[in-house]
């Protein structure tokens, strides 16, 4: 069976947290959200720095092999992930390019969100997440754990990020038959 990538494209809610499809209604607070921490981008693979923004938001609003979604929490634009490499013919793909601004970090935003992009990606017939994360980023390795990834080793100089870094990437994943909700 292969899984359905037309239908990861809606609006997933838990409250007052809610994802949206990413849409041009949302370029301008999205890119105040994303200058709210200008030091984070760095560690990033693609920049949404003031001088990036623009030309890596018409990339992932334009949909394709990834799928963009505002992170809206009591109606405020919060942040930013994506369901990226998306393979239905294999099952697989991976939730990444996830932002959160500073003031709603270590609320739990982090994990609700990501809880809610699994049950959907597995309700949708995908049987593996991915999530791919430079070394260097030891907060977002920490929170991937927290909800169940489980580190499958280190990619060696897997990519070249946007300042010309030569990336290691931990990889990690969840697979649909290990999955609990309240894991």
């Amino acid at each position: 069976m292969t899984a359905d990538a037309a239908a990861l494209s809606t609006v997933l809610a838990d409250g007052d947290l809610v994802l949206e499809p990413l849409a041009e209604r949302h370029r301008v607070a999205l890119r105040a959200a994303c200058a709210e921490d200008l030091a984070i981008w760095p560690i990033y693979g693609l920049s949404y720095d003031p001088d990036h923004f623009d030309a890596n938001f018409e990339i992932l609003a334009a949909g394709g092999a990834k799928l963009g979604f505002a992170i809206m929490h009591g109606g405020v634009l919060v942040g930013m992930s994506a369901y990226l490499a998306i393979e239905p013919p294999r099952g697989v793909v991976e939730i990444g390019n996830s932002y959160i601004v500073p003031g709603a970090r270590g609320t739990g935003i982090n994990d609700r969100f990501k809880r809610l992009m699994l049950d959907h990606a597995f309700a949708c017939g995908f049987r593996r997440v991915e999530f791919r994360v430079d070394v260097r980023n030891t907060r977002s390795m920490a929170a991937v754990a927290k909800i169940g990834g489980v580190k499958e080793g280190v990619l060696r100089q897997e990519r070249i990020t946007w300042t010309g870094h030569v990336r290691d990437t931990a990889l990690f994943s969840v697979l649909a038959d290990e999955w609990r909700k309240d894991g």
